[in-house]
């Protein structure tokens, strides 16, 4: 592309992005379809209430037999090759919610394809593939397996291979919790409980069972999972969450309570108008702040002024002002919805910050929700310098987690920021952002591979090898220590250092571009819109020449197709409406400011 098609096809795209605007004033995007949240749902409302649910258990059903994989698989979108998991979950919804027998050709297909991959109808073998899947993480396996028991997959004898969850012990304070060796964390206090008491009423032998000490507890582990509920009545905004715990409740004999009924209420609503539910509500603050940043503060951000006070004031808004009652988070943070089951993370927040620092007018709310921000993200950080997710932590699991793109990006944040507000932060909460910038780049530095990449955590490609997407995760980490280098703050803290990092990772992407000029996950992989867009918007400084080859592969696509790049909780896949769009805007962008002056 020259440049006046670039400055054209910002101009077009920029105006795409506007129009998909809500009528709020920001953007919400498009999850897709799942299979697997699906299949959860509709056993779900079956459980609960077969003769009031029976229409949107049938269109769910029907959507699950219209997307199946040619080969009998299921994967996370329709896009998505299959997996055992969701295979799974899905034979087990279509063989408990199949009328007359309709489903046996579609279940036939799906035995063959899991048989040739040595999993037969033996519960034992079942339950050994879904526990070796997740691995030590035992927040999706076990609700899996207790969905496939309560859908007749597996029979009660291999209940005794699936590991129990003590729910009671989430009676006691949620800082507990990392001093219990426990293998799920607060966030999966639902399915702690629900799955939980099902596993236990399910196991109980013995005449004398109803005397055991365990049953006390019960009562009190539901209405702790009451005080939970979130107003819209889903856990995590997630489907397949809400339905396990939901299904759960009901089959253990505890149907009148308001997790049963909320949450239910929450998945009548989620359904899609052709029969499918998403993983999540949405992901609406992060495709927001992406969009924000995409059009930044260019000339041609055809933003209008009262569209980003607007913005401003919605983010503004989204930010936890009180200690978050699902996992006890400090105020200060943001989440990936406006909806209420949403929880902080130290992605969302510093896309929020960044997003602000856009639409910043320099009013003193303005003003103290950037530090206040900048306070929680330097609470959350582990010692090894990096920044988890949602929790401080250990690393041993996602939740807890250090990972380089959202270290990357919470540096960014809190180096604009620095630079941003100078003297109107406090000495205290600058020393600590201080500190926070200086371990963060060490850990970039230490977790930096030879070749010049770094893996993300939540995106991944499909196609690869291994499913990482390292492409994504050195375009991202590359792209935001490159702006951050833009900020005097950064360029007190070895710039060299940082500089080296930057033209290892350029060369790493540079290595990666295919031939046709696109990028994919590595090298050899089929190029997405997605992380050519990324790529180009990493590169645009320094290799124009790559670029235009990836812009000119940009421009030859046909549509802005999403791919199945996201990784959601418990390496679920899945793809966004919006992800093609905004990186592909931010991409066009960054081309055109790197021409300013040449």
């Amino acid at each position: 592309m020259d440049k006046a098609t670039t400055d054209q096809e910002f101009k077009r795209l920029a105006s795409l992005l506007i129009a998909e605007m809500n009528p709020e004033g920001y953007w919400t995007g498009r999850l897709s379809g799942s299979a697997l949240a699906t299949a959860v749902a509709i056993v779900a409302l079956k459980t609960v209430n077969q003769r009031d649910d029976f229409p949107q258990i049938t269109s769910g059903y029907d959507w699950l037999l219209k997307n199946i994989n040619e080969d009998g698989s299921f994967g996370d979108t329709p896009e998505s090759t299959g997996n055992v998991s969701t295979t799974l979950l899905c034979y087990a919804a279509i063989t408990c919610c199949q009328v007359n027998g309709n489903g046996t050709t579609t279940l036939k297909q799906m035995e063959a394809w899991l048989n040739a991959r040595g999993i037969t109808s033996d519960p034992l073998t079942i339950t050994r593939s879904v526990l070796n899947f997740y691995g030590k993480d035992l927040t999706f396996s076990v609700p899996i397996l207790s969905m496939l028991h309560l859908s007749g997959v597996i029979s009660s004898s291999s209940l005794r291979k699936i590991p129990g969850l003590p729910f009671e012990l989430t009676l006691l304070p949620t800082s507990f919790f990392r001093f219990l060796n426990l293998r799920m964390v607060s966030y999966a206090l639902p399915a702690l409980i629900g799955v939980g008491i099902y596993l236990y009423t399910r196991k109980k032998k013995g005449k004398f069972s109803f005397l055991s000490v365990r049953n006390l507890f019960i009562d009190p582990a539901i209405r702790k999972l009451n005080s939970l509920v979130p107003e819209s009545g889903g856990f995590l905004e997630a489907i397949p969450l809400t339905g396990f715990v939901a299904m759960c409740l009901v089959a253990s004999g505890k149907p009148a309570n308001l997790t049963v009924r909320k949450g239910t209420e929450f998945l009548r609503r989620q359904q899609r108008e052709d029969g499918s539910w998403p993983i999540d509500t949405d992901l609406s603050t992060w495709v927001t702040t992406l969009s924000v940043k995409a059009l930044a503060n260019d000339p041609d951000n055809p933003l209008a002024k009262d569209q980003k006070s607007r913005l401003r004031e919605h983010l503004l808004s989204l930010q936890y002002q009180d200690i978050h009652p699902f996992n006890g988070a400090k105020p200060g943070g943001w989440g990936w919805t406006s909806y209420s089951g949403s929880v902080p993370d130290a992605d969302d927040t510093p896309g929020a910050l960044l997003a602000l620092l856009e639409l910043y007018t320099g009013t003193k709310r303005e003003e103290e929700a950037l530090i206040n921000g900048c306070r929680w993200l330097t609470g959350l950080q582990n010692s090894d310098g990096g920044f988890p997710t949602f929790c401080k932590g250990w690393g041993r699991l996602p939740f807890d987690k250090s990972c380089a793109d959202l270290t990357g990006h919470a540096l960014l944040a809190l180096s604009k920021t620095h630079s941003r507000l100078g003297s109107k932060i406090d000495q205290g909460t600058k020393i600590k952002m201080g500190k926070s910038i200086s371990k963060a780049i060490r850990y970039l530095e230490t977790h930096q591979h030879a070749d010049g990449s770094w893996i993300p955590l939540w995106f991944g490609n499909q196609l690869t090898d291994d499913q990482t997407n390292p492409v994504y995760g050195t375009a991202r980490v590359c792209t935001y220590l490159l702006d951050g280098l833009k900020s005097n703050v950064l360029q007190n803290y070895f710039p060299d250092r940082l500089l080296s990092m930057v033209k290892k990772a350029e060369h790493y992407l540079i290595s990666m571009q295919n031939p046709d000029g696109s990028w994919g996950g590595k090298k050899g992989v089929p190029g997405t819109i997605e992380e050519t867009a990324l790529a180009v918007a990493a590169l645009t400084l320094n290799h124009q020449e790559a670029c235009k080859k990836g812009l000119q592969w940009l421009g030859n696509q046909k549509s802005l197709h999403a791919s199945p790049i996201g990784l959601y909780f418990a390496l679920l896949w899945y793809d966004e409406i919006m992800y093609p769009l905004v990186c592909y805007t931010e991409a066009l962008r960054r081309t055109k400011e790197s021409w300013k002056g040449k």
